[in-house]
């Protein structure tokens, strides 16, 4: 298994999707029930996408689990940049099978080493009490400019590729970030979101997308309240860790609102934080990343 060619630009928009699901859909090994391996959405940059990558854990992780067990939660660790030239390795460790619950612990390698350790929750459907946050007010998000748009006008191949070959249609209330800082300092931005095309009706895929998802947005209040953009000179940024909640079912190939902020930005780290919400005001999931978050510092003058 390699990577295939990313869709071209002038493509229908959903061949981003389907390219995106036939990454996911890992291979599995035929003399060992626990490991799976998956290729990788090219990138300009040569890395693996943090997204995927997790996406890919997670979905190897639901391979060993019985069914009717969905996660509920997730907690990851990015240790090493992957190489979007060579195949990624996932094996699975079966902690626990519990009554009610289901743990696992997923490691991705590239040549023996790892490059994410992620540890995932499973339970059952079961009954309980039931509340949530509201959502908040936010714009129709077919009233706004998709991201693709803003993009396209940027001579550059990264911004190429998140205009026209990701398979998420990104769609900001607050001014978007991509190109010049937000003036105002602040950390909080309502953003929403879906895929390009139809999504198998399938939970653990839905929700292993929603992982995927998540990784484009999730450290953009960090810059927005630090008065950072994504095209600021010396910009060096990553993924740390992510965790991850999913509350109720959910769909990502409908609209999904991220209620975002950023509590936190110190020592070259900043953590961002994020309540999504389908359309129709339900919380389906909570998610929080912290990230490293360089940019130069100003020369003293002596």
């Amino acid at each position: 298994m390699t990577s295939q060619p990313v869709p071209a630009g002038n493509a229908d928009p959903q061949d981003a999707v389907r390219h995106v699901l036939a990454i996911l859909d890992l291979e599995a090994a035929p003399d060992d029930e626990n490991l799976f391996r998956g290729a990788s959405v090219p990138h300009p940059n040569g890395r693996v996408f943090g997204g995927q990558v997790l996406a890919q854990a997670l979905l190897a992780a639901g391979r060993t689990v019985s069914d009717g067990r969905l996660p509920h939660s997730l907690h990851g660790y990015f240790l090493r940049a992957g190489d979007v030239r060579q195949d990624i390795d996932f094996t699975v460790e079966r902690l626990r099978d519990g009554r009610s619950f289901t743990a696992r612990r997923t490691h991705a390698l590239q040549g023996g080493a790892p490059i994410l350790s992620m540890i995932a929750s499973f339970q059952e459907s079961q009954p309980g009490f039931e509340y949530a946050d509201p959502m908040p007010a936010a714009p129709d998000p077919e009233s706004l400019a998709s991201a693709g748009d803003t993009l396209r006008e940027v001579n550059h191949p990264l911004a190429e590729f998140w205009a026209t070959e990701t398979p998420f249609d990104v769609r900001h209330v607050e001014q978007p970030i991509y190109l010049r800082p937000d003036a105002s300092g602040a950390g909080d931005q309502l953003v929403w979101m879906r895929a390009r095309g139809p999504v198998p009706d399938d939970q653990l895929l839905h929700r292993a997308l929603l992982a995927y998802a998540c990784d484009q947005v999730m450290l953009e209040p960090v810059l927005r309240r630090s008065g950072e953009s994504w095209a600021s000179p010396g910009l060096s940024i990553a993924s740390l860790d992510h965790a991850m909640w999913w509350h109720r079912d959910v769909r990502v190939d409908e609209w999904l609102l991220y209620a975002q902020s950023t509590p936190s930005g110190q020592g070259g780290r900043g953590l961002g934080a994020a309540r999504i919400y389908s359309q129709d005001g339900s919380l389906v999931a909570t998610t929080a990343q912290e990230g490293m978050v360089r940019v130069p510092q100003p020369s003293s003058g002596r």
